[in-house]
């Protein structure tokens, strides 16, 4: 069950592949991702001696949030993986050209996961191809629907 999607992320990039993380988490976020205050427009996973981070995704605290606290709406999260999952997305990253997107988060066996995508950027032209994809896909089936 998806919470929040990035749209964006489909649009500017072709995602070869996906992987399932977990998020290093304070507990006033996990709150407030299960009130539906988090977004991931902006959001990009980096590479730090080793370590997988997601910088830049949002998360609006709850106004009932914890007072001892000053909850950062945008702070570094850490992203959990295997060894060897992070070692194989360092080596493409670094020497293929690929780049780490986050899709979205979601729920899995009740714990919040975020899936990111090993992309490669679009160019422009790729962008207007899918667009008109999709409004011929569009098109097609609103004139099966006449019929």
């Amino acid at each position: 069950m998806s919470i929040v999607d990035n749209r964006k992320a489909f649009h500017d990039y072709f995602i070869e592949e996906r992987f399932e993380a977990g998020l290093a988490l304070e507990g006033w976020e996990v709150k407030a991702i299960r009130a539906g205050r988090a977004q991931l427009k902006e959001a990009y996973v980096v590479v730090l001696s080793g370590e997988l981070f997601l910088l830049g995704s949002h998360i609006s605290p709850l106004p009932t949030a914890s007072t001892h606290i000053k909850p950062d709406p945008t702070r570094t999260r850490k992203l959990l993986l295997h060894a060897e999952e992070i070692a194989k997305l360092v080596g493409k990253v670094e020497r293929a050209g690929y780049t780490l997107v986050p899709l979205n988060l979601h729920y899995s066996k009740g714990r919040i996961k975020a899936e990111i995508g090993l992309a490669k950027g679009k160019k422009q032209h790729d962008k207007r191809e899918a667009e008109k994809d999709r409004d011929w896909e569009r098109e097609k089936q609103r004139l099966l629907r006449q019929r």
